[in-house]
């Protein structure tokens, strides 16, 4: 059967308003915008007067792509359209970091003496506020009441956390961590459906080895694994993530385990598959091991070795037996296109869906930034994904194995006879 036609279209970008005020955390902004990039976010800055004496206007219009919003009043393209207005439509999502006590007072009464605030004012989406401060001020009862005045008309606040301080003090005030913010940003806007759920994934690939030395393995570097794990991390799931021998960082809001052999996950996998709610076998597992693992290296001088190998097992196919109740799902990393020996080992695994990808390519596929993938399904035909960044690709994933989490926990609803 033909993969269908119809690529689903990329989940079309959440849109943020950064608002950087003036304090010496507005450094951090620069970092926070790429950090919403890569949850998927389209990012147009606002700065204020004091913001652009601590950041360059130009970094932030690099990272983002966009022009910085400062203190005109009308847009740019001779239509007298007000830019505080354009922009507060235009924003799906209001986040002030850092918001100075200055700004958070500003906000809480209702002034609107710059491009910001008069933006705040007119923008009727959720607002995320990021204080930063010195501890002394954070604590002063005017500045706790202006935060708790926001926090009844729904703002959301992130931070501030203990940490040092610019004046070299420790204490409260320090602005939260931007991949913290952003996350909680992308959860705001994204949604959380997969809260109380559990989710396990694989990602990266095994090292069977030949002596201390020397493995055999393949050439995945995890990132389409630790993706998925970020996005089901931000729809509220309860994320385990078994990763192999990567260097990656682990995505926020997940448990990670890791381990080195096909057998060592094995066994975590079949530790945590049976409470799980989905599971996505996105590792490269190794099919074959050594039988014997030479106790110290090899020496060149020894002569060619010969290396006897076996099967790992296949952790994938005994997972409907371990998991019966959780969607499962396979990756299977080919350098050419079958669909008929993609439906078979859809079928031979047991899984609910197989993701095919072509890692024949050096634009796609392990160590490349982006993917390209088709989906075959139990039911339904096979859904073509076009190229795109292996982040969005999660997005939509996610969005097809939320769906088979759906059905299922309707049939199992669904009264009998």
């Amino acid at each position: 059967m033909a993969a269908s036609t119809s690529s689903p279209a990329a989940s079309p970008r959440p849109r943020v308003l950064l608002g950087v005020s003036g304090g010496i955390a507005a450094y951090k902004s620069a970092d926070l915008v790429r950090r919403l990039s890569e949850h998927g976010c389209e990012v147009r800055c606002a700065a204020t007067r004091g913001a652009r004496a601590f950041i360059p206007p130009l970094t932030l219009e690099v990272l983002s792509g966009h022009a910085v919003y400062g203190e005109e009043y009308l847009t740019a393209t001779g239509s007298g359209e007000e830019a505080h207005i354009v922009a507060a439509q235009w924003a799906d999502l209001l986040c002030v970091a850092p918001a100075t006590a200055h700004v958070v007072a500003r906000l809480a009464l209702g002034l609107a003496d710059d491009f910001l605030t008069t933006t705040a004012l007119a923008h009727r989406g959720p607002k995320v506020v990021a204080p930063a401060m010195h501890d002394a001020m954070w604590r002063q009862p005017s500045v706790q009441q202006h935060v708790e005045t926001l926090a009844r008309r729904g703002v959301h606040f992130v931070g501030p956390v203990e940490g040092p301080l610019a004046s070299g003090e420790r204490g409260m005030g320090r602005m939260a961590d931007p991949e913290r913010i952003a996350a909680e940003v992308a959860a705001l806007l994204i949604g959380r459906e997969l809260e109380g759920k559990r989710v396990l994934i694989t990602a990266g690939p095994t090292h069977e080895p030949i002596d201390p030395v020397r493995y055999l393995g393949n050439r995945s570097s995890g990132k389409m694994g630790f993706a998925l794990a970020a996005e089901a991390a931000l729809r509220g799931a309860e994320v385990t993530l078994v990763a192999g021998p990567v260097a990656l960082s682990t995505p926020p809001g997940v448990t990670r385990v890791d381990v080195g052999t096909a057998l060592e996950m094995r066994h975590a996998v079949y530790a945590a598959a049976p409470a799980s709610d989905l599971v996505v076998m996105t590792a490269a597992v190794a099919d074959f091991r050594c039988r014997t693992v030479a106790g110290g290296k090899i020496k060149r001088r020894q002569g060619l070795p010969a290396l006897e190998l076996v099967e790992n097992p296949d952790i994938l196919a005994g997972l409907p037996q371990v998991a019966p109740r959780a969607v499962v799902v396979g990756f299977a990393a080919e350098t050419e296109a079958s669909a008929a020996e993609a439906r078979a080992k859809l079928e031979r695994k047991g899984a609910e869906f197989l993701v095919w990808n072509d890692v024949s390519r050096s634009d796609v596929g392990f160590g490349a930034e982006d993917n390209e993938v088709t989906v075959y399904r139990r039911c339904g035909a096979p859904i073509a994904i076009s190229k795109r960044p292996k982040r969005e690709l999660a997005a939509s994933l996610i969005e097809l194995f939320l769906e088979a989490l759906k059905e299922r926990e309707r049939s199992v609803a669904e009264p009998v006879g």
